[in-house]
């Protein structure tokens, strides 16, 4: 289930037990797969469409969305220039470029958007966001002064010599970004970019070597140019880099995908006068505590003192999961059917398990 269906599942139980109760459908997500939908659904706002340059600089249709202020646009860059674009035997990042992702930034300044939150899961690049960067008009020159006309990608950040900002699209200095980033690498070394994800993205070791490198080289001159140093900021590995070309191109700020969802839904002031919040993912186990997504939904809710329960297709229990703070936890799971068919008819056995569940509400008294 997406999180649109599953919380239109949740409310379906709920009111047909409780059919005069308020109940306000806020799908979540931590910043990944899912975010654009999420926020989407829960603003009132709107899906764009566009067709953008893909991973491989083959055309892709992507969509991104404007939530119901009309001014904040979410992307996900994967929808540009995520690895599930590119079929596994093509996979080689040093050859792809996020210029597809500065196509969506680009489109939707022009569409009027000033606010931007940006999820930077999935991604096949190692570029350094040097592709996004340049479809929103940065220009990279090398040891000639030649402005390096290809698609900026892995393989082209060790030609890069000087960098242009003069031609950055105007609106950019009016605009805030803010980058869903759950992962704390560096931009280089043993436990940055190439050496950690490159490997995932189709590298071998010698193109890891290339690739770190390369971006060795290109964030000298990027932080000779702007007079800052990114390569240490925690996450400016995540998405081959983008962590840092988003903090030098554009001043982003990276934070938890779950504190942007939150803050973005309007979560904690529409949860004010809630007696009971709900949530749930596909398995509760001792990752729940240290995840994303229902920590940071409990973490909200005590601030309120609002209690929440949560439900799964399968549950582990286990003291990190009690010790969580949830009031209850539930698998839909009936143990007669196996995780197959439950899957196939996930909203009908989520909804009948929250119906169960509110019935015998004592169990929150």
């Amino acid at each position: 289930m997406s999180a649109v269906e599953a919380a239109a599942a949740i409310k379906r139980g709920v009111l047909n037990v409780l059919p005069g109760s308020e109940t306000i459908p806020i799908p979540m997500a931590d910043g990944g797969e899912g975010t654009v939908n999420a926020l989407v659904a829960s603003t009132h706002g709107k899906f764009v469409t566009v067709d953008v340059t893909g991973p491989l600089d083959d055309p892709v249709r992507a969509t991104y969305g404007i939530l119901g202020d009309g001014v904040t646009a979410v992307i996900e860059m994967a929808a540009a220039s995520g690895l599930t674009l590119i079929p596994e035997n093509r996979r080689n990042p040093l050859l792809t470029t996020t210029y597809g992702t500065g196509q969506l930034i680009k489109h939707a300044l022009d569409n009027g958007c000033r606010k931007f939150i940006i999820g930077i899961g999935g991604s096949a690049t190692n570029d350094g966001g040097t592709g996004m960067a340049q479809a929103l008009g940065v220009r990279f020159t090398d040891q000639s002064g030649t402005s390096i006309r290809s698609l900026m990608c892995g393989e082209t950040l060790r030609q890069v010599q000087r960098i242009d900002f003069s031609n950055l699209h105007s609106t950019i200095k009016n605009c805030t970004f803010t980058a869903a980033c759950d992962v704390d690498n560096p931009l280089l070394g043993e436990h940055g970019c190439a050496s950690v994800y490159a490997p995932q993205k189709g590298a071998s070791p010698a193109v890891v070597e290339k690739l770190e490198s390369g971006m060795r080289q290109f964030a000298d001159v990027l932080e000779d140019t702007i007079k800052r140093t990114v390569r240490t900021i925690p996450g400016a590995g995540a998405a081959g880099g983008l962590g840092a070309g988003l903090v030098a191109f554009l001043n982003a700020t990276l934070k938890p995908g779950i504190e942007l969802v939150l803050a973005a839904s309007q979560f904690d002031q529409r949860i004010q006068q809630a007696c009971l919040v709900i949530t749930g993912e596909g398995k509760l186990d001792r990752q729940t505590a240290f995840g994303k997504t229902i920590a940071g939904i409990v973490r909200s809710c005590q601030k309120q003192n609002v209690p929440v329960i949560a439900f799964a297709g399968i549950v582990e229990p286990c003291n990190e999961l009690d010790q969580l703070g949830l009031k209850h936890y539930f698998s839909i799971r009936p143990e007669n059917i196996s995780v197959k068919e439950a899957m196939e008819t996930g909203p009908e056995l989520l909804q009948h398990a929250v119906e169960r569940a509110i019935r015998n509400y004592s169990f929150l008294k």
